[in-house]
């Protein structure tokens, strides 16, 4: 029997992270919780289903995103919106860059033509590849004989290659290597799924 804050945390995950259909939380997100508090990190599985739902939206061109609008758009803001100067603060163990998203002042009324003409308008020096706020750290970028890094949501795996974004951004000078990276992606079903499955979860 889950506890009240629990069924909170609960309908959360499932109609805001993992949203998939509007007012339903799937029975995949009710076993995906009970894992989550056996300590299991969430971010993997979270970056696999946004970088998935994008991937299709960009393929069909006409769709709806499928994820966390809310978490999707605090990373547009903290990439798309430039910062010369970054606060002393935002690089303290403690900074929480929700808690900062929720307490700053946004533009209000602004209107789906006006991010239309942002994203058609960007240019290489618009763009920050890292949120001022993230420290620098170790950037892991292939696993294996695999050059990219396998990721496993909910109802699929992606392979997300963060070199390539770094070279699209000329933030580094080189061309890396993606054979094999369109054929990573996988949904959880059909034949031969779970094989796949297992070598991601291996890797």
């Amino acid at each position: 029997m889950l506890k009240r804050v629990n069924l909170f945390a609960l309908a959360i995950y499932g109609l805001i992270v993992f949203l998939k259909v509007l007012g339903h939380i799937e029975v995949v997100v009710v076993d995906f919780f009970e894992r989550l508090k056996q300590g299991m990190n969430l971010v993997p599985t979270i970056l696999a289903e946004t970088f998935r739902s994008l991937g299709i939206c960009r393929r069909k061109r006409e769709c709806h995103f499928i994820g966390c609008a809310q978490l999707l758009n605090v990373w547009i803001l903290s990439h798309f919106w430039k910062v010369e100067r970054t606060p002393f603060h935002m690089f303290s163990k403690t900074f929480a860059p929700l808690e900062a998203y929720l307490e700053r002042e946004w533009p209000k009324d602004v209107t789906e033509k006006y991010w239309i003409s942002v994203f058609q308008n960007l240019q290489a020096e618009d763009v920050t590849w890292r949120a001022p706020w993230i420290r620098h750290s170790v950037l892991l970028y292939k696993v294996r004989n695999q050059d990219w890094v396998p990721l496993l949501g909910l109802w699929g795996g992606i392979g997300y290659a963060p070199l390539i974004v770094q070279r699209q951004f000329y933030l580094r000078e080189f061309i890396p290597a993606t054979g094999g990276l369109a054929q990573s992606e996988f949904t959880f079903e059909g034949e031969g799924y779970m094989k796949r499955v297992r070598d991601t979860a291996k890797s």
